[in-house]
């Protein structure tokens, strides 16, 4: 059996197994040199917290779904998509520069190649979310990914958000995210993995296609962004 043949069989099993819609999340993530430190620490203990968070709700545990890439020297599919019990938070290692727009590009065919495997097993899905965390700006060819972002946008292929941390180029962003992109305040990655469990088990409760409204994360004590 070929390599694809054997991935066919194996998401057909996985499929019959847990025939619920899915809600697919790719999580970007800077692991360059600049996010050694605190940032990556934290960053981590966030991963954990979205983990257990969607782990607490038995609807979306089956549902929501995450994949990681990571952009630190060199793009990674560090994690393939999964649901939350079998989501084990990877170790980041912080080395090298941002390749951002090959990252984004690699979540996009992420996100293409995984909408194939439920056509291709008649599992329902949601509108895929692209999340991107980041430090710093891209130091790769990035100006064609903002079409590409766009594009996804516009045919509601994706929905793409962008969130940078203290030293991030949020002009660079503002170009690529169709969506105003955020500010993290300080190190509150534990508010924002709270946030994006707690959005995604509201989308997984609605049906596929239905508009559902996202907890403003600029206001109140759990607020973890600025514009």
């Amino acid at each position: 059996m070929d390599q694809l043949s054997a991935e066919s069989a194996f998401s057909s099993v996985e499929f019959a197994e847990n025939p619920e819609p899915r809600v697919p999340c790719v999580l970007v993530v800077d692991t360059s040199t600049s996010m050694q430190g605190m940032k990556l620490i934290e960053l981590s203990k966030g991963l954990k917290t979205y983990r257990d968070q969607l782990m607490k709700d038995p609807l979306a545990s089956k549902r929501v779904e995450v994949g990681i890439i990571t952009f630190g020297g060199r793009v990674q599919r560090k994690t393939k998509f999964v649901t939350a019990p079998d989501f084990n938070p990877p170790q980041l290692d912080a080395i090298g520069g941002t390749p951002m727009g090959e990252a984004i590009l690699e979540a996009i065919t992420m996100v293409e190649e995984r909408k194939q495997a439920y056509r291709e097993n008649g599992i329902a899905y949601y509108r895929p979310w692209i999340f991107l965390i980041t430090d710093g700006e891209p130091n790769d060819h990035w100006k064609p990914v903002c079409s590409r972002v766009q594009a996804g946008e516009k045919d509601k292929a994706f929905c793409f958000f962008a969130v940078g941390v203290e030293g991030a180029n949020m002009e660079v962003l503002n170009e690529i995210s169709v969506r105003k992109p955020l500010w993290l305040k300080g190190l509150k990655f534990h508010e924002l993995f709270t946030w994006l469990s707690n959005s995604q088990q509201a989308v997984s409760q609605s049906s596929p296609g239905e508009e559902v409204a996202l907890q403003d994360p600029t206001s109140g004590p759990s607020g973890w962004a600025a514009i």
